[in-house]
């Protein structure tokens, strides 16, 4: 049994902010897999389904982004899991957007989410970390995570999210490097490979050596001038 956990503000004034992209992850796995309806538990909204063989309870934390950990640790500590067995899908500033990474422990690199978690659990859950961009200077990170995408952005939103949901079956199971796959494959579809075929079927002959030996010397001296 896993928990899928997504970051993100309560409400529909953050609905559609940056800064919720983890709620955005979990609706989509939700939607695609056939998970129960959403309740209220643990101070989050929870829905429980089956991934293949592989039973997840998706959480999304009520508790606002900076007291997520709370949620988390009511949740882990009601299933008897350790960290090991929690997944966090959330945003992120260092990747560019669209991209998508699968990180094992490490820091919270400032994320308030993140931080919020590590009291609660310590370090040692997996991490979808899901590449939003970064506004170009740290004074305008708070309003950028908390402001609506872009509508420039809403294709490469819909193919990851899309793709999330294409390899949520992957992730539960462990393969990280399939679920990448799955991703990768709609933010960027494979292009067919260029043929190695002449554009058109016109062949160049090359000149037959034998021609040329079967000529006598004053017709070889005579090709010279003509």
């Amino acid at each position: 049994m896993q928990i899928f956990v997504g970051l993100g503000n309560p409400g529909a004034k953050y609905a559609q902010n940056r800064h919720n992209i983890g709620f955005m992850a979990l609706d989509q796995i939700a939607s695609d897999h056939g998970f129960g309806p959403w309740k209220a538990k643990f101070q989050a909204q929870i829905s429980e389904g089956m991934l293949g063989r592989e039973k997840v309870v998706l959480v999304k934390p009520q508790t606002f982004m900076n007291l997520s950990g709370q949620s988390v640790g009511e949740a882990m500590r009601f299933f008897k899991l350790t960290p090991n067995d929690v997944v966090v899908f959330h945003d992120e500033l260092d990747l560019v957007p669209g991209k998508c990474r699968v990180k094992s422990g490490g820091g919270h690199a400032g994320h308030n989410g993140l931080r919020s978690i590590h009291q609660h659990i310590g370090e040692h859950y997996d991490r979808v970390r899901l590449g939003i961009g970064h506004p170009g200077h740290k004074d305008k990170v708070a309003s950028y995570v908390l402001n609506d995408f872009a509508k420039s952005e809403q294709v490469w939103l819909d193919d990851l999210i899309r793709g999330i949901g294409d390899g949520a079956e992957k992730l539960a199971q462990g393969d990280s490097a399939g679920f990448m796959n799955a991703v990768a494959l709609r933010v960027k579809p494979a292009t067919p490979k260029k043929s190695t075929q002449p554009k058109n079927d016109t062949v160049i002959s090359k000149p037959d050596p034998s021609e040329d030996s079967a000529k006598s010397p004053l017709q070889k001296l005579l090709d010279k001038f003509t």
